[in-house]
């Protein structure tokens, strides 16, 4: 009888060793990969693209260029024919990327219905001075609908990157509240670090009746500009 207990004493106590071993190789870790504790973690995001919001530009509104966001004209610019009258005005503008301009887009803002208009014309001068392009006489277009509108230059041209001046010159006696443009609502401030010639927005030139074939940029001032006829707004297509 001792033997037989003693064999099955000793038959147990084997069987439970291999239940032990058993069960601690089916929870330790494989040798060749790391274990975890818990779920993995995800990997970090990737950086911004810069597909983040931008402020509008000319192309969204089927423009080339412009001299300041449209949203931005809020403001309403007038002078008496005293005071602008025969004057040439300057507005720069800086292209980035080669256009053929076709039209310059003036922000009318109100009407004299009896004004007496004549020799009022929008061109164009390049860095040197020289004109690029000029409307035919927009004395008409002053009368009628007061609304953003585009000018037709006579003849479209190629303008290469650079920088560019918008010229606006007004002949003839208009209401000094009535006849209005769009504009920046910026008169002494928008030449901030600026000389002659570049100057942002300047005058030149007095007693025109058409836009001169080339003009001094050397001689731009800022006397008119500085009496609260603020800067237009203009666009290109």
């Amino acid at each position: 009888m001792r033997t037989r207990t003693t064999t099955a004493t000793s038959g147990l106590v084997t069987a439970l060793a291999l239940v032990v071993a058993l069960a601690g190789c089916s929870t330790a870790p494989d040798k060749g990969r790391t274990a975890t504790a818990g779920p993995t973690a995800s990997a970090p995001a990737a950086p911004g693209t810069g597909s983040g919001f931008e402020g509008p530009r000319p192309q969204d509104q089927n423009l080339l260029a412009w001299t300041g966001d449209p949203n931005d004209a809020g403001h309403v610019t007038a002078q008496s024919s005293a005071g602008v009258g025969g004057r040439i005005t300057l507005v720069r503008i800086v292209l980035r990327e080669q256009i053929t301009w076709s039209n310059i887009w003036l922000g009318l803002a109100g009407l004299d219905t009896n004004a007496q208009l004549a020799n009022c014309y929008l061109g164009v001068y390049d860095a040197k001075g020289t004109l690029v392009g000029s409307t035919a006489d927009i004395s008409p277009q002053l009368m009628t609908d007061a609304i953003a509108k585009p000018l037709p230059l006579a003849k479209p041209f190629t303008a290469a990157p650079g920088t560019y001046f918008i010229a606006l010159l007004l002949n003839g006696n208009w209401a000094t509240n009535a006849l209005t443009l769009k504009s920046t609502g910026a008169g002494i401030s928008v030449n901030a670090g600026l000389t002659p010639p570049n100057l942002r927005y300047s005058s030149i030139l007095t007693g025109q009746t058409s836009l001169p074939a080339t003009v001094n940029l050397g001689e731009q001032s800022t006397a008119t500009i500085n009496t609260g006829w603020a800067s237009q707004w203009y666009a290109v297509s």
